[in-house]
């Protein structure tokens, strides 16, 4: 693989990004490793894209990925609004991404999905081992706004015994789902 200079800016991706509170705080609590402290109220993140054409900037090629994991406290992006993560798992149907990944101390695991389809409503199975089901996402499209999010979003990660963070930029303009 060549060396691929981090962070990567993802385009032209179809993309669901989103949080919650789980009925289980303590369970995402037990995720985080010692060091680092979880949101008070131990809310999650779950982020799932498929890039379906091989395009500049990423480098990566078309593939699909899903990763999940708690957010943090006292570990914010450069806004110092929104909370650093920590990923558990990070399930990515590229060999290419995933070495990338895991070089970087992400849990990166094969990953491979089941799309269904891309109308006003569009769901992903992620499925790992022989097709077994572990996520299930749908989501409708309809009017986006003209809102523009940006910012920067920070992953902290382990290599080697070592922290790492990574603060990987992001822009989503009014979504479409084509």
């Amino acid at each position: 693989m060549s060396e691929l200079v981090a962070s990567q800016l993802v385009v032209n991706s179809r993309m669901i990004y989103f949080g919650w509170v789980p009925a289980d705080p303590e369970a995402v609590a037990a995720l985080v490793p010692d060091g680092l402290k979880p949101m008070a109220n131990r809310q999650v993140f779950m982020n799932q894209y498929v890039v379906d054409r091989p395009e500049p900037p990423s480098g990566f090629g078309a593939y699909s990925l899903t990763y999940i994991g708690p957010d943090l406290e006292d570990a914010y992006a450069p806004d110092c609004v929104t909370p650093g993560r920590w990923w558990t798992h990070y399930f990515n149907s590229s060999a290419v991404v995933r070495e990338y990944a895991a070089s970087r101390g992400v849990p990166a695991t094969r990953g491979p999905y089941h799309d269904q389809g891309r109308g006003r409503e569009t769901g992903r199975d992620d499925r790992v081992g022989r097709c077994v089901p572990v996520i299930r996402a749908t989501a409708r499209a309809g009017e986006t706004g003209t809102a523009v999010n940006r910012g920067q979003l920070r992953y902290i990660t382990e290599v080697g015994g070592q922290r790492l963070s990574g603060i990987y930029p992001f822009e989503v303009v009014p979504l479409e789902f084509l």
